[in-house]
C-alpha cells in the first residue's frame, strides 16, 4: 500500500463540477494506492500512520488536533514508467481488491477518530488543494511474505 499525503489549509474533490469531499482548514490530502497483496495488516498500518504522522504545524498530528482528512483513491501511484514512454499499471491492484482496501483504510481512519471525507472510487475526479509549507510525504507498507 502506498500513500502520498500532504499537509493542506483546505482541498476539495470535484466529480462532474460537484464537490464530493473537502476539507477546510488544516488538515490532510491523502492519495491511496492499493497493491495486488495489501491486506488487513497492511490497511490497519497505513490508517495508524497517517492518523498519527506529526506533520501539522508545531510537530503535530491529525491525532492531535482533529484535524480532518480527505482520502482519494489513486492506482496511478503504482504506475512504472521506467521503459518506453507509455506507464503501466501492473502493480497497482484491481478495483475489486483496491475499491474494499480503499473502503477499509477510510473506515479504520474514522474508527481512530477522524472525521474522513472521500473521493469517488474510480471515477474522473478534479482535486484541488492548497498544500501548506508546502509539506508532502510518500508512505508506504510492503506486505510481509
Amino acid at each position: 500500500m502506498r500513500a502520498v499525503v500532504q499537509r493542506v489549509v483546505g482541498a476539495h474533490v470535484e466529480v462532474d463540477g460537484e464537490v464530493v469531499g473537502e476539507v477546510r482548514g488544516p488538515g490532510l490530502l491523502v492519495y491511496l494506492g492499493v497493491a495486488h497483496a495489501d491486506g488487513p495488516d497492511e490497511v490497519a498500518w497505513m490508517a495508524r500512520k497517517i492518523w498519527d504522522l506529526r506533520i501539522l504545524r508545531d510537530e503535530q498530528s491529525a491525532s492531535d488536533v482533529a484535524a480532518p482528512v480527505l482520502v482519494v483513491s489513486q492506482f496511478t501511484l503504482y504506475g512504472d514508467a521506467r521503459k518506453g514512454r507509455r506507464p503501466t499499471w501492473q502493480a497497482a491492484a484491481p478495483g475489486e481488491v483496491s475499491e474494499p482496501a480503499y473502503d477499509a483504510v477510510c473506515a479504520e481512519l474514522r474508527r481512530l477518530g477522524a472525521h474522513v471525507e472521500r473521493g469517488v472510487f474510480g471515477a474522473d475526479m478534479q482535486v484541488h488543494s492548497v498544500n501548506d509549507g508546502p509539506v508532502t510525504l510518500v508512505l508506504e507498507r510492503i506486505p510481509s511474505p
